[in-house]
Formats: C-alpha cells, structure tokens, sequence
C-alpha cells in the first residue's frame, strides 16, 4: 500500500495532517487509517453500502417570507465520516474517527440523536471492532 501524500500546510489547531491519495482527501491520519479498515470490512463481507462524509441537516435553512425568502441564517449540518451497513443484523451504523470531542461536535451529536433518532459510534482507534 502507497503511503499517502500530507498536504503542506499551516499548523493546525488539534495537531492533525490532512492527508490525500486516490481515494480522496482525509480530515486525519486516523481517518485515513479507519477508511482503509472499513473497506477491507466491506470487501470481507461484514459491512455493506460504505460511504465517506455523509451530510445530515440537523436545523434547515432560516428564510425570511417563506423557501424563496431571503436567507436568515443558514442550515447547520453534521457531515459524518463514514456511513456503512452491519451485514449481520443490517444495522445502519453513522461512525465519526475522533481525536478531539469539540463543544460543536457534541451538540451536533446530540441533534443527530434529537433529529434523526441516531447515535454516532466514536472511534478513537482504526482497528475498533465493527
């Protein structure tokens, strides 16, 4: 396997390199390493329909004077690292790669739950266990 290319660029805030190679661009090494997992999952079997930063709207576009009005305030929107399917009790599965758990991330987590009746599966490691 090619090791992927780090993208120069300036230090970020949490300490994170943002990595690119054929199959896109990753947010982390940890991302990288858990997309690269999942799809030998996939190819194995136990998962199925994998997908990469999947959107949910979690609060819709404010408008003023109806759906054509003038924009109030934007939607806000929580893009999910990895969406797949559990082959052995088809369970949909939303899974965030965390390093860092941000005051923004856990309130979008909370309307995942709220909104859309969905608990997002943290993980911390590229191997965890489906």
């Amino acid at each position: 396997m090619r090791k992927p290319r780090v993208i120069y660029q300036p230090a970020r805030k949490y300490g994170n390199a943002r990595l690119r190679n054929k199959d896109g661009e990753f947010d982390s090494g940890l991302e990288y390493c858990r997309w690269i997992f999942l799809k030998d999952e996939e190819k194995a079997g136990r998962i199925s329909g994998l997908r990469r930063q999947v959107p949910f709207e979690l609060v819709p576009a404010q408008r003023d004077g109806g759906p054509k009005g003038r924009l109030l305030e934007r939607p806000v929107t929580y893009v999910a690292d990895f969406v797949y399917t559990r082959t052995a009790d088809g369970a949909r599965v939303v899974e965030d790669a965390k390093g860092v758990r941000t005051a923004a991330y856990v309130i979008k987590r909370k309307l995942m739950l709220r909104v859309h009746g969905i608990r997002i599966r943290e993980v911390e490691g590229a191997g965890e266990k489906i």
